[in-house]
């Protein structure tokens, strides 16, 4: 498979499983917000590709955009499947504390359906943490 294409699954993935979680609770906070944009800055997506993901999976099923997130994480390396998680966690903790919805929604994918390490995620996490913070100083 072409880097390209793994890019484009782990893209897909990353920003539908972003657009899933912020509603997980069913409300959307600014800090929430705040970190997706981080997030797109941090993972080079440009704004439009962003706008119009979330825009074509808004109206559909989530349990329908959780299988394809899924199979599409599948198909990319241990590494992107990791920072994906990573990036799910700083976001549902974001606002200061993550919902048990939306720790569902990061279990289910990390622990029953990829087999992943938590430890590796957190890992992960906290180096995403240390740039997070570069980003929101020269967004501002």
């Amino acid at each position: 498979m072409t880097d390209v294409l793994v890019t484009k699954y782990y893209r897909s993935a990353l920003l539908s499983l972003y657009h899933l979680l912020i509603e997980a609770d069913g409300h959307v906070s600014s800090k929430e917000l705040e970190m997706g944009e981080i997030m797109r800055v941090h993972e080079g997506i440009p704004k439009s590709e962003f706008e119009n993901l979330i825009t074509s999976i808004r109206n559909l099923p989530g349990e329908q955009v959780l299988e394809q997130c899924i199979n599409y994480l599948r198909k990319t390396d241990l590494n992107h499947q990791v920072k994906c998680l990573a990036w799910l966690s700083l976001i549902a903790n974001s606002d200061g504390f993550m919902d048990t919805t939306e720790w569902a929604l990061i279990y289910r994918i990390y622990a029953k359906e990829l087999k992943l390490d938590l430890a590796e995620i957190m890992k992960k996490q906290r180096e995403l943490s240390k740039t997070c913070l570069d980003i929101k100083v020269s967004m501002y």
